[in-house]
């Protein structure tokens, strides 16, 4: 459409036309590169989560990239979106299998069967609107449109009637209710969608207050502050229950993050202003992977610091396996006691040592790290086919496969350290393996044994996530509330269970419950009151 300014027309008509073309042109072209942008950020993001899963849990520059991606592809797609005058296009009910792996699908909503339903007739009448004649029904066209009740407060009156005997004059009148805070008018759905919201949800107090303020109730946020405390102290007792049934596992995964918490008495040290830095540790139960018979469950510990006494602590009474990285606080735990047998036996994570390598592949691609993955990759192969397998299935398939592979591994890595210089990544990593060669091996001799410790690295991902919201813990007491928060919500959501519907079922049956039958109101215990009573 371009042409030279002498050859433009005089005609102001032909003018208005070719601008009008031209504007034309150039929607489409811009809409063309919105598309073109939409395609290459979805491709990156792509890219980065087959990395992901090619190579285990990636390294935290590989996770800041795919959070910004899916930031980035997120605010274009509404752009894109905004400008888009075509018909909406939600996509069929599930993709072809020859399509799975395209890098942006539309997919239509799915909704339970159990969501209520409600349904509107649109009825032409009984007369036809052209003669008049009788209409009768030959079928009906029926749509669905997703909708969503806002949620609402509900204030409930509980009127206890007063009675005299007209023979006795007897005063009788039904007792109070008991109430998930003895003294409070917060009911226990309330008070679970508090706890949910904060803890799970990474919603703090105060975006909760103006939330509740749209919805007509105006609750200060120093109450809310007293209500989440109170709701906790009376979850407390089945809390400790979690915590020690899953402490008195022999087999044990456990791993740790750091987490920032106010102290004033750093005000002009410490990282920036009043901030100091604790640690959340987490000790996980997950026995799906080998078909256990003892439920998964969560135990989450805080300490002020990363000293190897709190680990000690912690891990006092446990026996058996533990599973963790090469934090040297598990050393004690390690070492033979006085009849020469050690509590605990060290469970190494070739997760972690995967990657290290990976680590240096993606900044070099050196060709030693990548036969090191390769290699550690066949491990992981053999472990998709038997992942829910039973113990004894699981530790013949490993003799079989896995042994051969594992022992040429570190046969291999011996051979490496003497090509590669002393003080290189990738010697560091070989040094690692083989100075823990039992630890990694100990997952061949033993089936309950998982070749790596995500079940544990995957329990603290909330807690990654809510920084970004919450930034840091008020106090060391707010640390720890965390942590008694997470414990009966994480082990809840291992154990499939709604948080919100258990933590409003237990705050409203926990004060008349027998504390001798406590126990049934643990997540793998808990029957709903509804399905208890019938």
């Amino acid at each position: 459409m371009s042409k030279h300014a002498e050859n433009l027309p005089d005609d102001p008509a032909v003018l208005k036309a070719m601008i009008a073309a031209l504007q034309a042109e150039n929607a489409k072209i811009s809409a063309t590169l919105r598309v073109h942008d939409q395609l290459v950020q979805a491709l990156r993001l792509r890219i980065a989560k087959l990395q992901k899963l090619a190579f285990g849990k990636s390294s935290e520059k590989i996770e800041r990239e795919i959070e910004q991606l899916e930031l980035a592809l997120e605010d274009l797609l509404v752009a894109v979106a905004e400008d888009d005058e075509a018909p909406i296009n939600e996509g069929q009910d599930e993709p072809s299998s020859d399509t799975a792996g395209a890098p942006t699908l539309r997919r239509r909503p799915r909704v339970s069967d159990v969501t209520p339903r409600e349904r509107r007739e649109l009825d032409p009448g009984a007369c036809c609107p052209d003669c008049g004649g009788d209409l009768r029904v030959v079928g009906e066209d029926v749509s669905e449109l997703l909708d969503m009740i806002a949620a609402q407060m509900k204030v409930i009156q509980i009127a206890r009637i007063k009675k005299s005997c007209r023979r006795c004059e007897r005063m009788v009148q039904e007792p109070a209710p008991s109430r998930p805070i003895p003294g409070s008018m917060a009911g226990p759905n309330l008070l679970a969608h508090i706890l949910v919201s904060k803890f799970d949800d990474h919603l703090p107090l105060y975006r909760q207050h103006e939330i509740f303020a749209r919805l007509g109730a105006d609750i200060p946020e120093s109450t809310l502050v007293g209500w989440c405390g109170r709701a906790m102290k009376t979850l407390s007792p089945l809390i400790e229950r979690i915590e020690a049934d899953i402490m008195a596992s022999d087999l044990l995964h456990a791993d740790d993050t750091p987490i920032r918490v106010l102290d004033r008495s750093l005000r002009d040290k410490g990282l920036g202003k009043g901030v100091k830095q604790g640690r959340i540790w987490a000790y996980v139960r997950d026995q799906r992977s080998w078909a256990g018979s003892s439920p998964p469950g969560a135990a989450y510990r805080f300490a002020t610091d990363w000293k190897e006494e709190h680990v000690l602590s912690h891990l006092a009474d446990a026996r058996g396996i533990l599973q963790a990285d090469g934090y040297k606080g598990y050393a004690k735990l390690y070492q033979p006691e006085p009849d020469g047998t050690a509590r605990l036996r060290e469970a190494a994570c070739w997760a972690h040592l995967r990657r290290d390598f990976h680590d240096f592949w993606t900044s070099t691609k050196s060709e030693i790290a990548r036969e090191a993955l390769d290699r550690i990759g066949k491990f992981y192969d053999v472990e998709r086919d038997i992942n829910g397998q039973p113990a004894d299935v699981r530790y013949a398939a490993r003799q079989k496969l896995s042994r051969p592979k594992v022992e040429a591994f570190f046969a291999w890595s011996e051979q490496q350290l003497l090509r590669i210089p002393g003080k290189s990544d990738p010697a560091k990593a070989f040094r690692y393996g083989l100075s823990r060669q039992e630890a990694f091996s100990l997952f061949l001799t033993d089936g309950r044994v998982a070749i790596d410790n995500n079940p544990a690295e995957r329990a603290l991902r909330p807690i990654g996530i809510g920084r970004k919201n919450w930034l840091f813990a008020g106090a060391d007491t707010g640390a720890e509330t965390l942590a008694c928060a997470m414990t009966i919500i994480e082990t809840a959501k291992l154990n499939g269970l709604n948080p919100l519907a258990y933590l409003a079922d237990i705050l409203d049956r926990i004060h008349d419950h027998k504390i001798n039958r406590l126990d049934e109101l643990l997540p793998w215990n808990w029957v709903p009151m509804a399905s208890a009573i019938a």
